[in-house]
């Protein structure tokens, strides 16, 4: 019989790392781990092996131009998503935190290199495992009001880096739009919010 736990009471539960070992280093990293932990049946332990995609935490943000009353979007070639789709994406603005960086420093990076805008105090939302199961990646989720004059750099992301970014602007009366029609997360999580808490 599985054990119920009563919603605020903290887990009893322990693991343990048996083995760990780097089995890819590239862009990414993937580890391979056996693990030993606790089981919901009675007096029992699971041991298994698992693998994740190991990577730092992540930035993203929604940005809310207010003068013109419009969210701000990037549009990029997304290689993972070709599968499904055409390969290009529409979401928030986001990357990566680089080491020795503050996450509030690194989304006011990237909203500069992709989109030209410059922020300077973003409002947090959130912080997120978007794919628990495979990735030790968190995402730091922002939101920022904006005008249309904070837009002083050219934007478009980093051409060393390969980026290929267009900037894409909704006004907030077709939220329930992007709603529909998003697939990306952490856009639709933003979104939400944005609908919940700002309109």
């Amino acid at each position: 019989m599985k054990k119920e736990i009563n919603v605020g009471k903290p887990s009893s539960m322990n693991y343990s790392i048996l083995e760990e070992e780097i089995v890819y280093k590239g862009f990414f990293t993937i580890k391979k781990a056996k693990i030993s932990h606790d089981s919901f049946g009675e007096d029992t332990t699971v041991i298994c092996s698992r693998e994740v995609l190991d990577k730092g935490d992540c930035v993203a943000i929604l940005l809310y131009e207010k003068d013109t009353e419009r969210l701000i979007f990037i549009n990029q070639f997304r290689y993972p998503t070709r599968r499904n789709g055409n390969g290009w994406l529409e979401e928030i603005p986001a990357g990566a935190v680089d080491d020795g960086e503050e996450p509030k420093m690194s989304v006011a990076r990237e909203v500069r290199e992709e989109t030209g805008y410059i922020i300077s105090d973003p409002e947090h939302i959130i912080t997120f495992y978007a794919t628990p199961g495979s990735s030790s990646e968190r995402t730091i989720l922002y939101f920022s009001e904006v005008s249309s004059h904070d837009k002083i750099f050219d934007g478009g992301g980093l051409s060393q880096e390969g980026e290929d970014i267009q900037l894409c602007k909704y006004p907030i009366s077709k939220i329930d739009t992007l709603l529909q029609s998003s697939n990306d997360a952490k856009s639709i999580i933003a979104l939400q919010w944005f609908k919940l808490n700002k309109m």
